[in-house]
């Protein structure tokens, strides 16, 4: 299980501790969402701070884009992130997210599809033989601190599936509301990899051991 620490719900008066923090316990991922007020009903900052930390701090950086015109944003975060989401209902068209994740990857990143928890997996099932990584959003994509939709692990045991049946290779991410009880709820329904944020951060050192 892969463990992808929300940077968004990291202090940010010792953001460096953070990151040393959770460097010295092993962890390789680090994720982090893009707002862009419009598509979700937050902001989040740009890409120069995250630049910054790429600087000093080895992970794989896994950017979640929250915004409504991904096609503009994966053009500046495409030179920090090692894995960039888009979200379905952010495109036109299946067309367009086909095009979109090529773009990515012609970028040398790994290239993921998001769901809301509204949107059906079939929504996505054309594209699960490109994508590198899909995240099912078990809250309502935009705030911290929400809980966790439980019926959002019957997309997760779909797409373990459909992968399985096919021999795909995308990664299951799962993100949101995430605590040592749903993340064991979570890997023991299929997902991969946890985005876990302010259960997290509120006792970094303790309760990052819950999850390794």
């Amino acid at each position: 299980m892969i463990l992808a620490p929300s940077l968004l719900a990291a202090n940010f008066l010792n953001l460096s501790k953070d990151c040393q923090i959770l460097k010295e316990h092993g962890v390789q991922w680090l994720h982090y969402d893009v707002m862009d007020g419009h598509f979700v009903p937050n902001h989040s900052f740009g890409v120069d701070i995250l630049k910054q930390i790429k600087q000093n701090f080895d992970f794989i950086y896994d950017v979640h884009l929250m915004v409504s015109n991904p096609r503009t944003f994966i053009e500046y975060f495409s030179t920090v992130a090692d894995v960039l989401t888009i979200h379905i209902e952010a495109c036109k068209d299946i067309n367009e997210a086909i095009e979109l994740i090529d773009i990515i990857q012609n970028h040398g990143i790994k290239a993921g599809i998001c769901i809301k928890p509204n949107t059906d997996v079939a929504a996505i099932e054309p594209l699960l033989r490109y994508v590198d990584l899909v995240l099912v959003m078990s809250v309502e994509p935009g705030f911290g601190g929400q809980s966790f939709m439980v019926e959002m692990l019957d997309k997760v045991r779909l797409l373990k599936n459909i992968k399985d049946n096919h021999q795909f290779s995308f990664m299951i991410q799962i993100d949101g509301g995430i605590n040592k009880e749903t993340g064991e709820m979570s890997r023991l329904a299929g997902v991969e990899n946890l985005v876990v944020g302010s259960y997290l951060f509120k006792d970094l050192t303790s309760r990052i051991s819950e999850f390794q």
